[in-house]
């Protein structure tokens, strides 16, 4: 027992001298003397629990204090607060005049964020020309999500001309940085051989590595060739796991096809009502194709 508690104590002693403990106590002591650059890289730990007592409210707090203090990064940190509703309550309205905030005072992530929202139509008219000259924004400010998303428009000819050479260098600089959007967006160009060699093995890996760090397009396009046999053996349980898995984090295609797979039994037992539920989750997620159609005026 005295070991032991010798042991928890040694090691307790190590965490605090780990640079990274260092670094947030660093960033706190800057932040509390006015650097409001500080604060925002602080509240970045706060948000995520690195280092420090994870504290989205108290995250939230210091976005806001870095966002009045003029960087850019701050507001486009609070505005994903407000989009998300962590630490703050759900706000898209607000998230949005953040988002447009910090990417007129230098916040790349804000580019980006607002890029994607013109992108998708949300809370604002959809426009993927002025998505596509937000990302190029942000990607040219080396903002690597910028690029992934870039390289998405090159390859699908939304809001740009298209062009899969350009999109595949897009898409392998941010799969290189490790910026798994970027890996799926590569992915799929594997699997159609366009821009790059056709190759659905490296398709498959590029997936599973995203799914494994927890993108969820990447678990939903992994599950999609697991359950076709594209580039790896077909396994159906595999697949609807890996659709559940996307699914609980609000991908609704996923969801339906989670729903299909239920409708047939195909690596789930066959349920009918547990598909129908799926469907719903589909269409409350934004997958239109799953919503009920209303019944024409006198059907019975």
């Amino acid at each position: 027992m005295r070991i032991r508690i010798c042991l928890i104590a040694a090691s307790l002693v190590v965490a605090a001298c780990h640079p990274g403990n260092k670094e947030a106590k660093r960033l706190r002591g800057a932040c509390a003397s006015g650097n409001v650059a500080a604060c925002n890289s602080f509240a970045i730990r706060l948000s995520k629990g690195e280092y420090v007592l994870r504290d989205e409210s108290h995250a939230a707090e210091l976005f806001d204090q870095a966002c009045r203090g003029n960087i850019g990064d701050g507001c486009a940190n609070l505005g994903l607060a407000y989009q998300k509703g962590t630490g703050v309550k759900r706000d898209s309205a607000r998230a949005l005049a953040l988002f447009k905030q910090g990417c007129d005072t230098r916040g790349l992530d804000g580019c980006t964020s607002l890029g994607l929202l013109y992108r998708d139509g949300a809370g604002i008219p959809k426009d993927p020309v002025h998505a596509g000259v937000l990302f190029k924004q942000a990607c040219d400010g080396n903002n690597v999500p910028g690029c992934a998303h870039l390289g998405d428009l090159y390859a699908a000819g939304n809001g740009v001309t298209q062009d899969f050479a350009r999109a595949a260098e897009l898409l392998q600089r941010s799969c290189a940085a490790k910026v798994q959007i970027g890996c799926v967006g590569l992915g799929k160009l594997h699997n159609a051989g366009t821009g790059v060699q056709q190759n659905d093995s490296i398709a498959a890996v590029l997936y599973d590595q995203a799914c494994l760090a927890d993108e969820p397009t990447g678990c939903f396009h992994h599950a999609r060739v697991l359950e076709a046999g594209l580039g790896v053996t077909q396994d159906f349980t595999r697949a609807a796991q890996l659709y559940r898995q996307a699914c609980e984090e609000g991908h609704g295609e996923s969801c339906a096809r989670l729903a299909s797979m239920y409708e047939r039994g195909a690596g789930v037992r066959h349920a009918p009502d547990r598909a129908k539920e799926f469907r719903k989750r589909a269409c409350d997620y934004g997958h239109t194709e799953s919503c009920e159609k209303p019944k024409p005026a006198g059907a019975s």
